[in-house]
């Protein structure tokens, strides 16, 4: 039974995950390049830290880059039998190429799609975990200190085997873009409608008893209480490309994904300062009904 795990990478999400291992009885040596909140300083003292026999080390840096760099000095320092756990968005594909490539020294790989952000240390992360049975059973105390109270299966997926726990996560967030481009778009009809004088009340009252209750309507009624009128923030949204390869995973097995599809181009929508396409609508529609048009500032 796995007690103690290394844990690579220390940022709002590892720092937080691992408070939680340590609240569920499992012991957790951190590793971060900032000294302020390691516990080792290389990664090479985290392996020697652990206990010997089956070690575990959970990889919890950003994907692309980072994480490869992580995996290729992992592969050094680890042997036969131990067990790396990839947390980042990594595309599902690449996890199944570091894994064949941990296998050739006898170290198993298991990726897990991770979601609960900064709340997950107080309410529990929800694990899609992609892997061999033997490994994931391996790691199951690990998962069950991570994963909110309750039944095993609302928080916790064994999705398949290497790659699908990141897939299972990359259409998690493609999910997650649709609902919160309804959201949005909903609030700006609403506040455009002069009738509404409370849009957050509305949304507010939306939280129970509706067909439309959800944490992400209550992280909106959140942030409505904060700025009533969002005059805080800038409208540039970034995406993280796991939208992207969701649309992409789509096109290649001729899946619609019309909502989803829609909810990733508006974020690229929201980074142009002009719309070069609107521009070349508004010329055709001059040009074909003489309709008016507004002059470039």
């Amino acid at each position: 039974m796995v007690s103690h795990i290394g844990l690579v990478g220390l940022g709002k999400m590892g720092a937080n995950m691992r408070a939680r291992l340590r609240q569920g009885g499992i012991e957790v040596t951190g590793y971060d390049p900032r000294p302020e909140v390691t516990d080792v300083p290389t990664l090479a003292a985290l392996v020697e830290a652990l206990p010997a026999g089956k070690r575990v080390v959970w990889v919890m840096v950003p994907a692309g880059e980072p994480t490869r760099g992580v995996l290729a000095e992992l592969k050094k320092v680890l042997t036969t039998g131990d067990i790396v756990i990839e947390g980042g968005n990594s595309h599902y594909v690449e996890d199944q190429e570091r894994a064949a490539e941990l296998a050739e020294n006898g170290i198993g790989y298991v990726d897990v799609g991770v979601s609960g952000g900064v709340w997950g240390l107080e309410n529990g992360y929800g694990l899609m975990a992609g892997g061999s049975d033997d490994d994931i059973a391996t790691l199951m105390p690990v998962f069950d200190a991570l994963r909110p109270e309750g039944p095993r299966e609302e928080g916790f997926v064994h999705a398949g085997p290497v790659g699908a726990g990141h897939f299972a996560k990359m259409v998690h967030n493609g999910i997650e873009y649709g609902l919160m481009q309804a959201y949005a778009e909903g609030y700006e009809l609403l506040a455009a409608k002069g009738l509404i004088t409370d849009v957050h009340g509305t949304f507010k009252a939306w939280q129970r008893g509706t067909v439309v209750r959800s944490w992400l309507l209550d992280l909106m009624v959140r942030a409505l209480e904060d700025d009533p009128k969002l005059a805080k923030l800038d409208d540039w949204v970034e995406d993280s490309g796991e939208g992207r390869w969701t649309v992409d995973e789509a096109i290649a097995a001729a899946v619609p994904l019309p909502v989803i599809s829609a909810a990733l181009f508006a974020r690229f929508a929201s980074r142009q300062e002009a719309s070069p396409a609107m521009k070349a609508v508004a010329a055709l529609r001059q040009q074909f009904g003489g309709h008016a048009v507004k002059a470039a500032e």
